[in-house]
């Protein structure tokens, strides 16, 4: 039992490292196309689509961060995923742009990050 739950909690933070950078290519290609080309602006750029990435980021990161803190008894992926979510958080909070994809980026950038170092503290 104890080997299939930590088989899922991998498959999780392996999730979450996707889901990361899946967000930071949208957010980037985002401003490339919409700005370069002006193409998808209602879709690509859809407020939608960033409340859904972060309502996921919030929930695979709690499970699989807080139970990767309780499980190993380090924090720190915790706190790094937790800052990361906060800052995609902020990132809802200010116009389409620059500042947005930055926030969003560099919360994701972090994400990620917690969820490789949860991967291998549990190693």
């Amino acid at each position: 039992m104890r080997d299939a739950w930590l088989s899922i909690r991998d498959r999780l933070d392996g999730a979450g490292v996707l889901l990361s950078g899946l967000c930071a290519v949208h957010c980037i290609l985002s401003i490339v196309v919409v700005s370069a080309l002006g193409l998808g602006g209602q879709f690509l750029l859809s407020p939608e689509i960033h409340r859904v990435g972060l309502a996921l980021a919030v929930a695979i990161g709690a499970v699989t961060l807080g139970l990767g803190a309780l499980r190993h008894g380090t924090p720190g992926p915790l706190v790094v995923g937790m800052a990361g979510i906060a800052l995609m958080g902020g990132a809802l909070l200010v116009g389409h742009g620059i500042g947005e994809a930055l926030l969003t980026v560099a919360g994701v950038a972090l994400v990620a990050t917690a969820h490789i170092k949860n991967l291998r503290h549990a190693r």
